[in-house]
């Protein structure tokens, strides 16, 4: 007897990259046989026997049924919207890398039943490839080209040329496809340029590339010396400026304190001018309760002189006059008419 068969057999494995479609054919045929319900079943087998096959979508009974596999939730559909004509093809929109697997068609249309495999594989493009120099690049040194790309899936494989001069490689370079390093034995001024590298896969390229500027030997020991003696002279500038800062705050300090230093136990020192007034103000009381009989040996004193420091700092010694033999005046000259008192002898008599 003649049962339904499946007619897609051309291809079993596909390799897409992230983000394109796909289209997993299941085309068959059923026969006058098979009079049971029709039954479509998409089914992914995982890579890990231990786990379970899961339906990811469904056509059973004229409805498709397409929640089961929360993965590839909205970004799968079958490819005829009637799988009844024979099409029940699977479509995958948006791939992603997670998707890459082992799909199973399954068509049942009691008595009949078949089944097809498919290997559907995502690869990553290359992406973000970056070109970088590592080593000296003087002459007569070993320089090494690298090229890594962020993003793709493996085999990568690098390729370096050379866009500049020759446009060929230098005859000391040695080339690693898998690690996408170039290393550049024995540097030259020839060899300096641009270089590109492009990195590869299965689905796609990407590129990046890097400029080479081989110049003579720089000299070590002039840009020490040169340090060293920019470090001395930059300490000296540096000391100074603390010297002179720190000399600067001492000075305010001092300053600051000798203005706001008042001593209550010292009193004000007295002027000469005052001190002057009140020695000529003190002679003068002195001699005027003298009798004018006394005044001649006193007006030989000057006292237009004014006293010295050492008279201004004891005003309270008072200077001792000796006693001057002062003749008696003459009455008669005056024009006085003297007067007889009475005394009083030793022995009480009045004489």
């Amino acid at each position: 007897t003649r049962s339904l068969t499946i007619t897609s057999v051309d291809q079993s494995t596909f390799e897409k990259a992230q983000g394109e479609k796909v289209t997993l054919p299941c085309t068959f045929e059923l026969s006058e046989e098979d009079e049971g319900p029709l039954d479509i079943e998409w089914v992914l087998i995982p890579a890990d026997n231990q786990k379970r096959e899961q339906i990811i979508i469904m056509y059973s009974v004229d409805r498709v049924y397409n929640h089961y596999y929360a993965g590839l939730t909205g970004r799968m559909q079958f490819t005829n919207l009637d799988p009844r004509s024979g099409d029940g093809s699977l479509d995958i929109l948006n791939l992603k890398a997670a998707d890459t697997g082992t799909y199973q068609c399954k068509v049942k249309k009691a008595p009949g039943v078949q089944s097809r495999k498919i290997q559907l594989t995502v690869f990553v493009k290359p992406a973000r490839t970056k070109c970088s120099i590592e080593g000296s690049q003087e002459i007569g040194k070993d320089v090494t080209l690298k090229c890594v790309s962020q993003e793709g899936s493996p085999l990568l494989s690098y390729d370096w040329r050379r866009v500049s001069g020759t446009q060929n490689l230098p005859a000391t370079s040695v080339l690693n496809k898998n690690t996408g390093e170039l290393l550049l034995k024995n540097a030259s001024r020839e060899f300096s340029g641009t270089y590109h590298c492009v990195a590869s896969n299965r689905v796609g390229t990407d590129e990046c590339s890097v400029e080479l500027n081989v110049t003579p030997p720089i000299n070590t020991a002039g840009i020490i010396i040169g340090a060293i003696i920019g470090t001395v002279l930059g300490l000296s500038v540096l000391g100074s400026i603390v010297f002179c800062l720190c000399k600067k705050h001492k000075e305010k300090k001092y300053e600051k304190e000798v203005h706001h230093d008042i001593r209550e136990d010292v009193p004000p020192p007295k002027s000469r001018s005052s001190t002057a007034r009140s020695y000529i103000g003190s002679n003068r009381s002195s001699l005027g309760s003298m009798s004018p009989s006394n005044m001649e040996g006193y007006t030989k004193t000057p006292y237009s002189q004014v006293p010295s420091e050492d008279f201004e700092r004891a005003p309270a010694q008072t200077p001792a006059f000796a006693p001057s033999k002062v003749a008696a005046p003459n009455l008669s000259r005056m024009g006085a008419v003297p007067v007889m008192i009475p005394a009083q002898s030793k022995d009480g008599s009045i004489v």
